[in-house]
């Protein structure tokens, strides 16, 4: 390979079915024009007076992360409907009249559902973090940072300086398998991060000083945001090569 090529392993791939709340790790998945297939495909829906139609998220209420959603299954085409459940553990399915009325009792707000293939935030994206990047923060911080605060759709090992990532521009390209990313966006690809990443995943307490700390160190940046470019299915474990911008 030629000179600043990398090359790493996808340790984990994570899917989030239902924008806000936690969601599922995945021993493969497919990606395509969709970004994750089945990744943000449903969304709750604010339906109080001043907020009517606005798709509810952590920044508004921390209590969506004590609810979690899953498919339980690949997905392809068409997406299917996920399983959510509450925070006793009680299943729900997406197609169950009396979800909307479970979940505004447990949030204490007036809601609704709604499905559309990629509710992405910025498209249909895909977010990729690397651990090196995750272990120099919790060195940083003193104690262990869990990756799903981050809410990853890849993750990777590979043999980096903490936060290089940050610095892949445009053009630089992502291989697993059949499947190619490649780096979009502002800020070379680089999440600006919101204060989601301050609470825990159940969404139980929050830690301020980590988002301090981005702040102040990394111009409040964590992860890469990526876009297909080549679909296919990945695996985890499966081997991932990194082609900088120029390589």
């Amino acid at each position: 390979m030629s000179a600043g090529v990398l090359r790493g392993t996808i340790s984990r791939l994570h899917r989030w079915p239902v924008k806000s709340l936690r969601g599922e790790a995945v021993p493969a998945a497919r990606f395509d024009e969709r970004g994750m297939a089945g990744d943000r495909a449903h969304v709750l829906v604010d339906q109080r007076e001043r907020r009517a139609g606005s798709v509810l998220t952590v920044r508004q209420n921390p209590a969506l992360l004590h609810w979690s959603s899953g498919y339980g299954a690949e997905v392809v085409d068409p997406v299917p409907a996920p399983t959510l459940h509450a925070p006793d553990g009680t299943a729900w399915d997406w197609a169950d009249p009396r979800l909307p009325a479970a979940l505004t009792g447990s949030l204490g707000i007036p809601l609704s559902l709604r499905s559309e293939p990629g509710n992405q935030d910025r498209g249909p994206t895909v977010l990729v973090t690397v651990q090196s990047t995750l272990d120099a923060l919790a060195a940083d911080l003193g104690a262990p940072v869990d990756l799903l605060r981050f809410r990853p759709n890849v993750h990777l090992e590979l043999d980096v300086p903490p936060f290089a990532e940050l610095g892949w521009g445009p053009g630089t390209t992502i291989t697993s398998g059949e499947v190619d990313w490649e780096v979009v966006g502002p800020n070379s690809g680089a999440c600006v991060r919101c204060a989601v990443p301050s609470w825990d995943a159940g969404g139980r307490t929050r830690w301020k000083e980590l988002q301090r700390r981005l702040i102040d160190h990394w111009d409040n940046r964590f992860g890469t945001i990526v876009r297909v470019s080549r679909s296919g299915t990945v695996h985890r474990g499966a081997a991932a090569v990194v082609r900088p911008a120029g390589s």
